[in-house]
């Protein structure tokens, strides 16, 4: 059990972090073996998932325990704030990798293929005839054949889904900080049932590029940055909505109060940064 000395906190001896270190590499060793065709790869994968998912639930329910039992001081909250905005200051640069990929192969790789540019003598010495038109899986034609995907059915549902979760949440919020658990309640309950569904609406969206369109993660620059971008960021709602699901059910519990409440707060964050990651990818991937 951790304990706290005046205003500074002392934590407890931390084992979690070694066992999640475990979990990850055996995740990440058996994602490699099953790459290279070894047998033994799935079996190392769901191994190191489930170590990762029984060091998630142990740390956050040692976490939560600590706090309910109010263990910790106003510098712990400090710290947990300004962890909760590097990791999303971390996101940010995560997901600016993939939207720079995009950016320079849109602006400036494809005109180079083309013979627009100071580069554009690559056409006439490989690439003659090339019309460089995006989206576009390359003069090499990699992947085959293919069709975008159309920015006016599921993704504009799906941010139509998105922006109201992130009213929802904000009106949860504010029945927290009016002591209204029943508002708090509801609003979550929306939040989380919108997260779901927006991840079901893009399973959907999958399977029709899959099975019906020709995209795939291998269909060129176009399938591999639409998939690496909305991937990633189908993953990151996923985890947001299990986030927002504990958090509900932290609510019910009575556990969050209007003076504290960093939980919801960084639950909340994480959300509303998801949602403007997929404005940004509704508008570069989909529609322009």
């Amino acid at each position: 059990m951790a304990t706290s000395a005046a205003s500074y906190y002392i934590p407890h001896k931390a084992t979690w972090p070694i066992v999640g270190s475990i979990g990850l590499t055996s995740l990440l060793a058996g994602f490699a073996n099953y790459l290279n065709g070894l047998s033994i790869g799935p079996t190392m994968m769901i191994l190191g998932a489930g170590i990762l998912v029984t060091m998630l639930v142990g740390w956050f329910g040692t976490v939560i325990h600590e706090s309910v039992a109010g263990i910790y001081s106003d510098q712990v909250d400090h710290s947990f704030r300004w962890g909760m905005i590097w990791f999303i200051t971390s996101e940010v640069f995560f997901f600016s990798a993939f939207f720079g990929a995009l950016y320079y192969a849109r602006i400036y790789a494809l005109p180079w293929l083309g013979g627009e540019g100071e580069l554009g003598v690559t056409n006439e010495i490989l690439w003659k005839g090339f019309d460089a038109v995006w989206p576009s899986n390359g003069p090499g034609k990699v992947g085959g054949e293919f069709e975008p995907m159309e920015a006016w059915g599921i993704p504009a549902l799906n941010t139509l889904i998105l922006l109201t979760s992130g009213g929802t949440v904000t009106w949860a919020h504010w029945g927290l900080l009016a002591g209204n658990r029943g508002q708090l309640v509801k609003g979550l309950i929306a939040t989380v049932a919108l997260g779901f569904l927006f991840v079901i609406l893009q399973a959907f969206e999958y399977h029709e590029a899959y099975t019906e369109m020709g995209l795939t993660l291998g269909s060129g620059i176009y399938g591999s940055t639409f998939f690496m971008l909305t991937g990633f960021h189908g993953l990151h709602v996923t985890i947001g909505a299990i986030i927002l699901t504990v958090v509900l059910f932290r609510s019910i519990r009575g556990h969050f109060s209007a003076e504290h409440h960093f939980a919801f707060e960084a639950a909340a964050w994480y959300w509303h940064f998801v949602d403007v990651v997929w404005l940004g990818l509704f508008v570069f991937v989909y529609w322009l």
